[in-house]
Order: C-alpha cells, then sequence, then structure tokens
C-alpha cells in the first residue's frame, strides 16, 4: 500500500511526513532550525573553501563604480548576460598604476567571498589593470625610460608660451569634442587670434603618421607661434597613437612650443612628456595657448597707469632737486661763490709754488753733489794739478817710455794748451822725476 503524503503549512514553511515509518512521527521530521547569521556563514565557509573560487581572474566592463572616503572601492563587473559585486580595499588600489572609471574593460585578480552581514557574495579584487593593455603598458614603460634617458623630457629644452600668439595650430580630429571645445574657448577669449586646424586621425595605426605630417607642417605656417595637438578621453587603446616614438621626437624638434591636451587629467602618454606644456583638457589647452583680451586689456591699462604715476613720482622729484639747487649759494650769490672758490685757488697756487721751490732747491743740491764728485773724477782735474797726456804721432795715450823711441814727434796735452816734442832720449824703468 502506497504510503500517504500530508502537506502542513506553518509558519511559512512546507513539511512532508510519511505515515508508513515505523516509530517515527511527525516531531522527527521537523527540520533543524538555524540562524541567518549561521546560514550566511556556513555558505560563507563554503564558498570560500572552494579552490576555484581562489585566486580568480575576471574580465569585464566596470558599472557602478564609487571610490568611497575610506579609500576603498566598489564597483560592479559585467558583460553582456550577468554581473559580479566587486570590492577592492585601499591597501589594494593605492598601488594601481592607472584610475578606473565607468565603461573600463579590466582584468581583475583575486577571490569569491560572502559578505556575511548582508548575505551577498561579492568578488574581492586584489590586483587589477586595463584589460589587453599589460603589454601596451610595458611598452609605454620602456619608451618612457629611453626618451628620458636622451633628455627629450628635461625642463631646461622646453621652450616658453607666447604671450600674444598671431596664429595658434591646432592638430586633432575635425569631428571630435576637442575641436569645438578649443574654438569656443578661443573665440570667448581672443577673437582676433587665427586658428589653424590640421584635420587628422587621433586614433588607430594611421593617427601617428597623420599628425607628424601635420605637425610638421604647421611649424612652416608663418606666424604659427603655438601648436596644439590633442584629443579628448577615450580608452587606453585609443589613446596609444599618442605614445608613438616619431610623434614624440617630431614634437620635441618641433621649433614652435607645442601644448598637448591628450584626454582627461588622469591620462597621461608620452606626448605629454616631451611636449613643453602638458594641458589636463583640451579646453585648458586653448586657454594656454590663447590670452583673455578682457585681462590683457585690464594689465595694460594697469600697467599705463602704474607708469604714468611713476613718470609724475619722478618729475615732482626732480622738481623738488630743481628747487633745492636753486636755493644753494652758487645760484643765489654767485659772485661771494666765484671769490670763494678765486681764493681757494690763488692757496693753491702758493702751496704749488712754494712745492715746486723746494723741490727744485733739493735738485740743485743733488746736482751740486754729482757735479762734485764728477770734477773728481775727470781727467782735466788731474792736469789743473800739473800733470800731462802724452799722446803717440799716431794719437795713443803713450803710458810706457818703451812705446816711443828716440826722434820720434810727440804731442803733451797740458791743463791748458798742448806742446809739440820730439824724443831725445829714452829710460825705460825709471819713475823718478
Amino acid at each position: 500500500m502506497l504510503a500517504t503524503i500530508r502537506i502542513l503549512r506553518e509558519s511559512g514553511f512546507i513539511f512532508t511526513c510519511r505515515d508508513d515509518l515505523p516509530g517515527e512521527g511527525w516531531d522527527a521530521m521537523l527540520p533543524t532550525i538555524y540562524q541567518v547569521s549561521e546560514i550566511n556563514r556556513y555558505i560563507k565557509g563554503k564558498l570560500e573553501g572552494d579552490d576555484f573560487l581562489r585566486n580568480l581572474g575576471v574580465q569585464g566592463e566596470i558599472s557602478n563604480f564609487k571610490h568611497h572616503s575610506s579609500g576603498h572601492m566598489y564597483f560592479t563587473l559585467k558583460d553582456e548576460e550577468s554581473t559580479l559585486r566587486c570590492v577592492m580595499f585601499r591597501s589594494q588600489n593605492r598601488n594601481l598604476s592607472f584610475t578606473p572609471r565607468n565603461g573600463l574593460q579590466v582584468i581583475a585578480l583575486g577571490s569569491i567571498g560572502v559578505y556575511a552581514r548582508d548575505g551577498v557574495y561579492q568578488f574581492y579584487v586584489e590586483a587589477m589593470e586595463p584589460a589587453g593593455v599589460g603589454s601596451l603598458h610595458l611598452a609605454f614603460e620602456e619608451l618612457k625610460k629611453k626618451l628620458a634617458g636622451e633628455g627629450l623630457f628635461a625642463p631646461e629644452r622646453k621652450k616658453t608660451l607666447p604671450l600674444l600668439p598671431r596664429r595658434v595650430g591646432v592638430i586633432t580630429s575635425p569631428t571630435g569634442a576637442a575641436i569645438r571645445d578649443i574654438i569656443t574657448v578661443s573665440r570667448r577669449r581672443f577673437a582676433n587670434v587665427d586658428l589653424i586646424v590640421a584635420p587628422v586621425l587621433v586614433q588607430g595605426d594611421r593617427a601617428p603618421a597623420q599628425m607628424v605630417a601635420a605637425l610638421e607642417a604647421l611649424a612652416r605656417v608663418p606666424g604659427v607661434d603655438v601648436i596644439i595637438i590633442g584629443r579628448g578621453g577615450g580608452s587606453w587603446e585609443e589613446l596609444w597613437p599618442f605614445n608613438d616614438e616619431k610623434l614624440a621626437r617630431a614634437i620635441a624638434a618641433c621649433p614652435v612650443p607645442v601644448i598637448t591636451a591628450v584626454g582627461h587629467e588622469t591620462d597621461f602618454t608620452i606626448v605629454d612628456f616631451v611636449a613643453d606644456v602638458r594641458a589636463p583638457t583640451p579646453s585648458a589647452a586653448a586657454e594656454l595657448a590663447v590670452p583673455d583680451k578682457a585681462e590683457l586689456h585690464q594689465r595694460l591699462q594697469s600697467l599705463a597707469a602704474r607708469s604714468y604715476q611713476g613718470i609724475r613720482t619722478i618729475i615732482a622729484q626732480e622738481r623738488k632737486n630743481l628747487s633745492a639747487l636753486g636755493r644753494r649759494r652758487p645760484f643765489t650769490a654767485p659772485e661771494i661763490f666765484f671769490n670763494e672758490k678765486r681764493l681757494l685757488l690763488d692757496g693753491y697756487a702758493r702751496n704749488l709754488e712754494r712745492a715746486m721751490t723746494q723741490c727744485l732747491g733739493q735738485w740743485r743740491s743733488r746736482l751740486s753733489l754729482q757735479a762734485g764728485r764728477l770734477d773728481t773724477l775727470s781727467p782735466l782735474a788731474v792736469l789743473e794739478r800739473g800733470y800731462s797726456i802724452v799722446f803717440a804721432e799716431d794719437g795713443r795715450i803713450v803710458k810706457r817710455a818703451g812705446e816711443v823711441s828716440r826722434g820720434e814727434k810727440i804731442r803733451v796735452k797740458l791743463a791748458r794748451g798742448q806742446l809739440g816734442c820730439r824724443i831725445e832720449e829714452v829710460k825705460e824703468g825709471e819713475t823718478g822725476v
């Protein structure tokens, strides 16, 4: 005989009991009653103990992103069919190399766990990077290190932006929001500044070559004093053309100052490091390149007022100086001034004459002393004492008797006059008179 099944509905539970079970009644069939927290802890233990749910890599699109004031990040990863609730604590997300945002495809690494309080399971993210750009990030860092080593990022090689450019070159997509923002801001700030737009692709494989050609062409246009190159926001892959090495070198070699405005404020590309100025957005780039006409007018008025006041101050001071000069004695009593100067000049003349007389006396004394010394050493003084000088016929001075012979003519010089003589006798070796 088939067992009878009874269905009881009590307190929202459905219990079944078989009457043909010997020795067992309804009480034997009642389930064990648990607290909600016990159930959640049980499920948490089951999930977190499953090896498959640990060290997972999950790819999806970020949505409902929130960076809490505590530093933790809360978001959802989704694909076309489902969503996964995620949390990334502050200790893990502070090492991220990018800024997560809604719509960004990422690869997240972590484990599935249960938040027992709410009874929900979620993905605890320990590491995360943009999907498909791991190799791109590596290439980015390698190129950045290479160009930095060559000095292309050095501050001293960066050019200064002109105060008031005649023309501003713009390299960007002709259909994007960036060109509209640049035109709007430029016209608002200074409508007289010309904009020369070089339309190019800003994403894709052909974009770098087009931007290099546009940069070189704009640099040759007369009057282009600054160039803006950039685009609006996008994914890492969409911004990749601005990490091209040829484009970076073309910007570094450009003779005209270059402003980059690529993506949003948090986006950095290689060209941002090479450019002379990096702007966070295209609108900000236009504000850097084009001065505000009203501000310039106000500055000119302020400078004119300061110059006028400065000139008035100088004139007033010089008038005071002239008035003070007019009160001095040379102007109020010129005859007294000149008489004083004459007296001073006479005193100088007397001092000079006295000094010259004293100096001449000293030189006369020195000259007399030297003349006396010369007289003492002079041969003429020797002759005055009775000595004479004997000259041979050939003009030689005769010093010894053996230098002449008997009968030879000689000439004797005295202190006054000369004598012509002939040698009668020669005695050598005798010194007496």
